[in-house]
């Protein structure tokens, strides 16, 4: 019967804890009808001129402080007159986040987006009726604060609050009230929550912001062009991946949400552009993990006249030129390993990857037959459909990945995986494609794009076959495409980079849900 009991417990301890937010919630919105029915209503407050804010007036007061030292050589009292003679008068806001209760006085934090303040109210600077208000707020509670800054007798750079207003009153207490967000599925589901008590998880979307606006500095430095391609497309190509597919009422039409950029942006070289780029969302109809969201923001970039080899240089230079925007080196902690942005990246063929770290040499494998002997040797699974270029590529998914560390370019990918793609004179069989690794995870993929509209019909009826035969990641046909190519596309570099992975290296993040500000969640009943 113990064990029972036991067992029940964390329930019926939920279950109270509800029951506390509900009792909290309904006094809460009896003080909302007794502030509603005196006039107080905060919810009509419409706005409030805030002047500074937090992080700010900490430096500001602290360079005060040391130029005023420095003038006056050191005098305690005359720091002090100078001080006060430089006083003046600010308005900040935020949400209250604790109060400590001095009777006729109480210290106050309150957090902007930039920082907490500690607020010193006193009952005779504010007025006794306004301090009999205030003591009525909760912890939540958002308001507005106008007073002076000071420095407490402890060292602690402060607000002197001279009048203070509820600027939106809060009917549900934060997490530290009823012990804190519950486990990370509640994180993600109620983010404005994580956000409002954990500042390192708003820290993180504040670099992940630097960190786009840095890419398209760089971008802009050299002569790239923004723009926008569609999302709802009637042929989702340019990547192997399930599309998510919906319907069109105004055209009665089928239509799929995107799986990449690639195909309008290789539109937009064959009309002129010979530098473009864009960031956007893309839709892949895929599971949910570490690394995986099935909407997730991708950037791909398309450069005329250069070729794969262009696009690592491209890379190389961009990722630095972030590192040391956002992070101010490109030397940056991932996990326990010091991920190295500074010094050349290793270059290393599939194949000679492969052969690294399993032994196998595929240059001496002759065909898709012998290929399969291999697999079945090393406990590979493949399936009937698969050459000997897949099986190529299984063979580096399992043996090589995770090796990749440090910044590494594996180049030269079998064709059968590539379908979009330039073959190398010299090897048929492989093409000029690279993916960079860093900590065992891809961040990119570039091609010397194929513009070959003979070549690529072959490749698209190929992808047919795959298609009739179960593959419901292979590409469609896209004659649009085609024509364009018929009209001709110069020797063209493209890459596409995996935005949330990026900013996973630059943040320390070890999942993609940590760098999303609402990752795809599955519905609560």
């Amino acid at each position: 019967m113990a064990e029972i009991q036991n067992i029940a417990a964390p329930a019926e301890q939920e279950q109270e804890q509800e029951q506390d937010i509900n009792e909290l919630k309904r006094i809460r919105l009896e003080k909302l009808d007794t502030l509603k029915a005196n006039g107080n209503d905060p919810f009509v407050v419409t706005k409030y001129d805030v002047t500074a804010h937090n992080s700010d007036i900490r430096a500001e007061y602290e360079k005060l402080e040391a130029d005023l030292k420095e003038k006056t050589g050191g005098d305690e009292e005359a720091l002090k007159t100078a001080l006060e003679e430089n006083r003046r008068t600010i308005r900040i806001a935020g949400r209250m986040m604790s109060r400590r209760d001095m009777g006729k006085a109480n210290f106050l934090d309150l957090r902007d987006s930039t920082d907490r303040m500690q607020v010193y109210v006193r009952t005779n600077e504010i007025g006794s009726d306004a301090f009999a208000e205030f003591k009525k707020w909760d912890i939540g509670d958002i308001i507005g604060v106008e007073g002076y800054v000071f420095r407490t007798r402890r060292g602690e750079i402060s607000v002197h609050a001279q009048s203070i207003t509820l600027l939106s009153k809060s009917l549900l207490p934060l997490p530290e009230k009823w012990h804190g967000l519950k486990d990370q599925d509640t994180r993600y589901r109620q983010r404005y929550i994580d956000l409002i008590v954990n500042p390192d998880v708003a820290e993180t979307f504040k670099k992940r912001s630097k960190i786009i606006a840095s890419i398209r500095r760089f971008l802009d430095g050299r002569n790239f062009m923004e723009v926008e391609t569609p999302m709802l497309v009637s042929n989702a190509g340019g990547a192997s991946a399930r599309p998510f597919e919906t319907h069109y009422n105004a055209l009665d039409e089928d239509v799929r949400l995107r799986i990449s950029l690639e195909l309008y942006l290789k539109r937009l070289i064959v009309g002129g552009l010979e530098r473009v780029y864009e960031i956007g969302r893309v839709f892949r109809n895929e599971g949910v993990d570490a690394r995986h969201n099935p909407e997730f923001t991708l950037m791909e970039l398309y450069q005329a006249y250069t070729d794969y080899y262009g696009m690592m240089e491209l890379t190389e230079s961009m990722f630095r030129y972030v590192a040391n925007e956002v992070c101010g080196t490109t030397t940056v902690p991932y996990g326990e390993h010091m991920i190295d942005l500074g010094k050349p990246f290793e270059r290393i063929t599939m194949v000679d990857a492969v052969k690294k770290y399993s032994g196998v040499d595929f240059n001496e494998v002759a065909d898709t037959e012998a290929a399969r002997k291999l697999a079945d040797e090393h406990h590979i699974a493949y399936e009937p459909r698969h050459k000997k270029g897949d099986i190529l590529n299984l063979f580096f998914e399992e043996y090589v990945e995770e090796k990749l560390i440090q910044p590494t370019f594996v180049m030269d990918h079998p064709i059968e995986i590539s379908p979009l793609t330039k073959r190398k004179p010299d090897a048929p069989d492989y093409v000029e494609r690279f993916e960079l690794f860093i900590t065992g995870r891809e961040m990119c993929n570039a091609y010397s794009e194929l513009n070959d509209p003979v070549d690529q019909r072959e490749r698209f009826a190929e992808q047919e076959k795959l298609l009739s035969q179960g593959d419901e990641e292979a590409n469609h046909t896209d004659e649009d495409f085609l024509r364009a190519l018929e009209i001709g596309m110069p020797p063209t570099g493209g890459i596409g980079y995996g935005i949330d992975r990026l900013v996973m290296l630059l943040t320390n993040s070890s999942a993609i849900r940590d760098v999303l500000l609402f990752p795809t969640m599955k519905s609560i009943d």
